[in-house]
């Protein structure tokens, strides 16, 4: 299997590349950037260098897909990955990372629909999850938006260096995404 170039009208998802280290580490080292998934971003570009290749691996064994996402110019603007990617139960989970100067700009509210037309009708998941701490509001909305349910919340999950984070646990199944695609095709008839 190899990882497809996925198109919407501003946006590209294309497959992770060792070179592309460089490109991540200017938003993947900063804390702000990544204050809702890690309290320990990559330090440096050889961190950076060493966590493209765990992807790589993860690839190579059939455990995610990773792509950097691209403005239309072409720059490393995000990262998106199909990760804790299980075919046998046929459900993967959603992680993101935007670009500080692309946050709240529409970027992954574009992407959403070409995400999970690929994760439903090509890789024929049947579950999609996307867990989030609690606070991430943003992340919340956009979820919500596009009719994930919200399952629950699991408690302190997560510590950040200064307190316990709790995370909120969103997911769609394949028979919602279809149910959201026959009334999104019936508005534009």
């Amino acid at each position: 299997m190899t990882i497809p170039s996925l198109h919407s009208e501003h946006y590209r998802l294309r497959s992770l590349r060792e070179e592309d280290a460089v490109s991540l580490f200017p938003f993947m080292g900063d804390g702000g950037t990544m204050k809702y998934i890690t309290p320990h971003p990559v330090q440096n570009i050889e961190e950076m260098r060493k966590q493209v290749g765990a992807y790589l691996t993860a690839y190579e064994e059939k455990r995610e897909i990773p792509w950097v996402i691209e403005d239309r110019s072409g720059d490393v603007i995000g990262f998106f990955r199909f990760h804790k990617l299980h075919h046998w139960h046929r459900k993967a989970e959603m992680g993101v990372v935007i670009s500080a100067g692309y946050q709240r700009s529409g970027v992954m509210s574009e992407l959403m629909a070409v995400i999970l037309r690929y994760g439903f009708e090509e890789l024929q998941l049947n579950r999609i999850v996307g867990d989030i701490f609690a606070e991430n509001q943003g992340s919340r909305k956009l979820l919500e938006r596009y009719g994930f349910q919200e399952e629950g919340t699991l408690r302190q999950t997560d510590f950040d260096g200064k307190r316990f984070q709790d995370t909120v646990v969103f997911s769609m199944l394949k028979e919602e995404y279809q149910a959201l695609n026959k009334r999104l095709t019936n508005k534009e008839e």
